[in-house]
């Protein structure tokens, strides 16, 4: 927890890079003589570009976070008429139990207008802590500057449901992946339902079932197309299903993938009753007649088994849900990690563009 009474702060109007990493490193000298317990966090640099008029909306996302913020937060507030360089460095002590130290938390953020976008790296890389990974975020497109401050940055966090156009988030999102790591918070938002997926196939009795899926549908929020096209190319990736492009229909995707043996009919269709981004429902058939479904529901994840024979069995799986503030955080966190699984599930659903 921050405690904010001991906060340290800097700020100038008209400023340099130099001045402002002169400040830092004065501030966090004087923090730490006060307080010899405290010592700066080193873990992580992030760098958010985002719309000034925006800021503070951006400021109460990552204020929810909680643990996973970042060691040293560069925020580059970007309005196009201001003419020079304005600088406030926030330092925040993070106490912890007794006993243990205490974290210094950097914020810089750096006010700056369209003059400056040419010289976003000069800007930038003198604020970052050498030798740290850097994760780039720039929650309001501007795709131009992202690709600007790329060299300084080892992963790159985006919300390809944030994309106006869904097909072109996928291409974005590939076209990225090949110069760092990704971290998309559209994948993020399936992870407990690929986690509980996966989980009804692990029993050993069940692990037989994954070879004879015939039928997936997905039902998913309006605007999180890009989410329900992830979890598609995540079965088809790790079930070595080979894919071909969806068809619109009805308001509806619909296509078909080739498993060893036989077709599985795919379809993937907004629910306009989904009040928040992400999922809302998996079902999936297997040619012995067994059907399974998860659907968004109060509590959790709402399962449901049926045999051909009639036999059925319903539960319910908590804690499916952290809220957009704990993808955020999640997403933070990804970028020290790497996940194996989301470049291949990103390809092919590439693969499935219609």
């Amino acid at each position: 927890m921050t405690d904010g009474s001991s906060d340290v702060v800097w700020s100038e109007q008209r400023t340099t890079p130099d001045a402002v990493e002169a400040a830092l490193r004065e501030l966090a000298t004087r923090r730490h003589a006060e307080s010899p317990e405290f010592v700066p966090a080193r873990v992580l640099n992030m760098i958010a570009f985002v719309d000034r008029e925006w800021s503070g909306e951006i400021a109460n996302r990552l204020a929810g976070v909680g643990r996973y913020h970042a060691s040293r937060l560069l925020v580059l507030a970007y309005e196009p008429r201001r003419e020079q360089l304005g600088a406030r460095v926030t330092i925040a002590s993070e106490r912890r139990a007794p006993g243990e130290p205490g974290l210094l938390r950097e914020t810089v953020v750096m006010e700056i207008g369209e003059r400056h976008l040419d010289d976003l790296l000069t800007i930038a890389d003198p604020l970052l802590v050498t030798d740290l990974p850097t994760l780039l975020w720039s929650p309001h497109g501007h795709p131009d500057a992202l690709d600007t401050l790329m060299p300084l940055a080892q992963a790159v966090l985006l919300d390809s449901v944030d994309e106006p156009v869904w097909r072109e988030a996928i291409d974005r999102a590939c076209a990225l992946s090949r110069q760092a790591y990704v971290v998309d918070l559209a994948w993020l938002r399936s992870t407990p339902w690929r986690e509980r997926t996966a989980a009804i196939f692990d029993p050993v009795a069940r692990r037989a079932d994954l070879g004879s899926i015939t039928k997936v549908a997905l039902r998913h929020h309006p605007a999180s197309t890009v989410t329900g096209m992830l979890f598609l190319g995540w079965l088809a990736s790790r079930l070595r299903w080979s894919v071909e492009p969806l068809l619109s229909h009805a308001q509806a995707l619909i296509g078909k993938a080739r498993a060893r043996r036989h077709d599985v009919a795919l379809r993937l269709q907004a629910a306009p009753e989904q009040q928040v981004r992400g999922l809302a429902g998996v079902s999936m058939e297997t040619s012995a007649g067994r059907h399974l479904s998860l659907d968004r529901g109060p509590g959790g994840l709402h399962a449901r088994a049926s045999e051909r024979g009639g036999g059925q069995r319903t539960w319910t799986l908590l804690g499916a849900s952290r809220g957009e503030r704990g993808i955020l955080g999640e997403g933070i966190r990804q970028a020290l990690l790497r996940d194996p699984t989301y470049v291949p599930a990103l390809e092919a659903a590439q693969a499935m563009l219609p």
